[in-house]
């Protein structure tokens, strides 16, 4: 008897403990939409420190509590320090509604990514560009060298802090085909032969979302990036990070360094601008040939401009979270490349944050200004309304 009573205890242990081990390496999220909409391509990230885990050593699997069905996840290092500290996921949620998925600790490797969608990196081989993507929209931005090439007067420099828009209609990566096509082949991203092209001027303009301080009545802007780093690639987001020289603006001394990261299914990329020497900042959108049409909502804090361009139709926009925006300009001038359609922001512990992007209507993303507004307006709703988590 006394034994059995005491294989009983052992048991009964061993179930405690193992129990114990459950709580702490198996955790609950519970995600509530609050909008009368459906929601879908929203980027979710857990704190992993927000799980209390007893064990994190190992992949992070995530599943649909309800279909018991593994969901798409990305394990992020947010600062580039080479440690995982949040996972990121995009829920399919109805309206006022909530679900329920499981987060769970496994040591079972990964399938490696063959090409991430949302991807970005340096590209030495053009010069010094930065480029990036998802399965939407691509983009691109200058370095030091090219910077030096232009005011060298070397063929091929540029001197720019814009931001470039590539045009693609597909939604597999083409960074890395486009370059190699330009550089190697015969053929050359300025011609759509199915994929897309790259026939966005930027010049000195703005681009889509760069920065410029206004002084009375002009604006400022820095020069080309000076340093870069990315800090991850995968299925759900792509970041990185853009250092850029102290410019000057009338007499005021600004640095910037600029965070950007762009999530899958969005058309707008995220950008984080930490600034020392000024408490606003102006992020603007090319006018181009001055023949599009303007689009504000200040309620809703963003800025839209829907054009002619090429065979094609192209809509850009600057949605402002956190009501920091403080007005806008539609600013026109004579002097090439310097009119903008401008979002003030104010910043917070030097720091702005907004969003920018572009919808072509050749890519049969969206057909008109009316539906490129709509999407702009609902982007900027789900900002002000967003997913609800809550670890279990």
């Amino acid at each position: 008897m006394r034994k059995a009573n005491i294989l009983l205890m052992l048991f009964s242990a061993m179930l405690l403990v193992s129990c114990g081990e459950e709580a702490t390496t198996h955790k609950q999220l519970v995600v509530k939409n609050t909008m009368d909409a459906n929601r879908a391509f929203e980027t979710v990230s857990v704190p992993i420190a927000s799980l209390e885990l007893e064990n994190t050593e190992g992949r992070f699997v995530l599943k649909d509590a309800a279909a018991q069905t593994e969901v798409v996840s990305q394990e992020y290092d947010s600062n580039g320090d080479g440690k995982i500290d949040a996972i990121l996921f995009q829920p399919e949620i109805g309206a006022n509604t909530e679900k329920v998925y499981e987060v769970t600790v496994t040591d079972e490797a990964k399938k490696a990514d063959s090409a991430p969608a949302c991807y970005s990196r340096f590209v030495p081989e053009r010069t010094d560009d930065y480029a990036w993507e998802n399965n939407r929209v691509a983009f691109r931005t200058y370095g030091p060298t090219a910077q030096k090439m232009k005011e060298n007067g070397v063929p091929g420099g540029t001197l720019s802090s814009g931001m470039d828009a590539w045009l693609k209609r597909v939604d597999y990566p083409i960074i890395d085909k486009w370059y190699k096509k330009e550089l190697e082949t015969d053929g050359s991203y300025h011609e759509d032969t199915g994929e897309g092209l790259d026939n966005f001027h930027v010049g000195i303009s703005r681009g889509v979302g760069g920065i410029a301080k206004k002084v009375d009545t002009t604006y400022y802007f820095s020069k080309n990036f000076t340093k870069w780093k990315t800090l991850t690639t995968g299925p759900i987001r792509t970041s990185f990070v853009l250092s850029y020289a102290t410019w000057d603006a009338s007499g005021n001394e600004l640095t910037e360094e600029k965070r950007i990261s762009l999530d899958y299914g969005s058309n707008l990329s995220k950008f984080e601008i930490m600034l020392q020497g000024t408490d606003t900042i102006s992020a603007g959108l090319t006018l181009h040939e001055k023949d599009g049409k303007v689009g504000v909502n200040e309620e809703n804090d963003w800025i839209s401009y829907w054009e002619p361009h090429g065979d094609s139709e192209l809509g850009t926009a600057i949605v402002v979270p956190g009501s920091a925006m403080v007005g806008y300009e539609h600013y026109v001038t004579e002097r090439q490349d310097e009119s903008n359609l401008y979002a003030h922001l104010k910043t917070e512990g030097g720091k702005a944050v907004y969003y920018a992007g572009f919808g072509w209507k050749k890519s049969n993303q969206f057909t008109n200004k009316k539906d490129w507004e709509t999407y702009v307006n609902q982007f900027a709703e789900q900002l002000k309304n967003p997913l609800i988590v809550t670890v279990k």
